[in-house]
């Protein structure tokens, strides 16, 4: 038997086509990113996490000499509402990347790492997570959940 995996998602040609609460929230991101630490790959990720509450809570990538040991912005964004603000359910994230040098012209998605780490929260709440991608400018992609792009989760269930 065969089985297909498919993802609807929206694509707006730039920011400013998007409703004002993500608008909103990709700036928090854009701004993170300029607070990036990546001395060493050079690529500057900036995330906003927007909370039911209202609360949006940023994070960048932190890299370091020690390649493992660095942090997306993913995780760091998720993680820091997690511990800051616990319980409180997670309505979606932003995400934007660039680099010193190219032009980042299509919208940076999410690694392996941040998709697991993230979608452990949408799990956990029992509510879907969107997200919103970007480069440095231009198309932003919206994703209605996480678990769009990453279908076949690992998830607690496996470890009962």
């Amino acid at each position: 038997m065969k089985k297909q995996i498919t993802i609807e998602y929206e694509v707006y040609p730039s920011i400013d086509q998007l409703e004002k609460e993500d608008v909103q929230l990709m700036k928090q991101a854009v701004g993170a990113r300029a607070n990036a630490y990546a001395p060493y790959s050079n690529f500057y990720v900036g995330a906003a996490v927007l909370l039911e509450n209202g609360e949006v809570v940023i994070g960048n990538n932190q890299e370091n000499a020690s390649y493992p040991s660095g942090l997306c912005a993913e995780r760091v964004a998720i993680f820091q509402a997690g511990a800051k603000f616990p319980g409180v359910i997670i309505k979606s994230v932003a995400i934007t990347a660039t680099s010193k040098n190219y032009a980042v012209e299509e919208p940076a998605a999410p690694c392996g790492n941040c998709r697991q780490a993230m979608i452990e929260y949408e799990q956990k709440q029992k509510q879907p997570i969107s997200i919103l991608l970007m480069g440095e400018k231009g198309e932003v992609i919206k994703i209605n959940s996480l678990s769009d792009i990453l279908p076949l989760a690992f998830s607690s269930f496996f470890l009962e």
